[in-house]
């Protein structure tokens, strides 16, 4: 895997991933694939999701045609049926490993599949599934050793892949009323949103690690935060994480805010 040419470094993307319906969603579809049309090509794409948390850190298969993870509920049977047959990424795996701490080493399990996190926006993005996708645990929740995971993974940029943390930037199932796509935003979602919007602009990675002290609209807008963590796998991985990152994607579904962003 090589890069298309020196400092042609890809950026490293943080995704609100969306439920499975994300794909009838006319909207949030035509915004992902214009953001895959403007990026390099990559020649493999490595996820890190809120869907799979494991320490240590995890490796799912490698294999061609990985198998999906239908961690979900209550949906209509054709999203039981979805492929995603990408191909095994071998390679990347190997280089994981050599940048994680030797005394830490990756747990393989090669029967994993990719989850809802990391298939569904993909399978919008490279609807081809011909680019060789590999999926790695979430291994803590902790803002800062996630920031450090994301520089451990910063090489990879340099060598054709792109790192994708797979999160939802606000993710109050429980206080939702109304589960419709078009909902209003709760004004804790809109809150924690704009929150989250400026300090992305002024490139204050320490405020958003402190997010559960700082943020408006907190514990609503996470009462569980792994939907947030995977952000900081991205900062981590920017070749200047204080830089405002590009935010690409905006605006809420079901009242969550689906705000996804590119760090160079």
């Amino acid at each position: 895997m090589t890069a298309d040419a020196p400092g042609s470094a890809l950026p490293a993307l943080y995704l609100s991933h969306g439920a499975p319906p994300l794909v009838d969603d006319a909207r949030w579809v035509a915004e992902l694939r214009a953001w895959a049309r403007a990026l390099p090509r990559p020649d493999a794409i490595l996820v890190v999701s809120a869907h799979w948390e494991s320490a240590p850190v995890a490796i799912g298969s490698t294999h061609d045609a990985t198998p999906l993870v239908y961690d979900f509920g209550g949906f209509p049977e054709r999203f039981y049926r979805a492929r995603y047959p990408s191909p095994g990424a071998p390679e990347l795996a190997r280089m994981l490993a050599a940048l994680l701490p030797a005394d830490e080493p990756v747990v393989q399990l090669p029967e994993r599949g990719l989850d809802h996190g990391a298939y569904v926006p993909l399978s919008v993005m490279y609807p081809d599934a011909d680019i060789p996708v590999l999926q790695m645990s979430l291994p803590t929740l902790d803002p800062e050793r996630l920031l450090e995971l994301g520089r451990r993974l910063r090489a990879l940029r340099e060598h054709g892949v792109l790192v994708v943390g797979s999160g939802f930037t606000t993710h109050g199932l429980p206080f939702l009323t109304d589960p419709s796509p078009d909902a209003p935003a709760p004004t804790w979602s809109r809150e924690f949103d704009h929150w989250t919007r400026e300090a992305l602009d002024a490139g204050d990675v320490d405020a958003l690690a402190d997010f559960r002290r700082r943020a408006p609209g907190m514990p609503y807008a996470h009462p569980t935060v792994e939907h947030f963590a995977p952000m900081f796998v991205t900062l981590g991985a920017a070749a200047d994480p204080s830089a405002p990152p590009e935010q690409v994607i905006d605006g809420f579904w079901m009242g969550l805010a689906k705000r996804s962003f590119a760090v160079a």
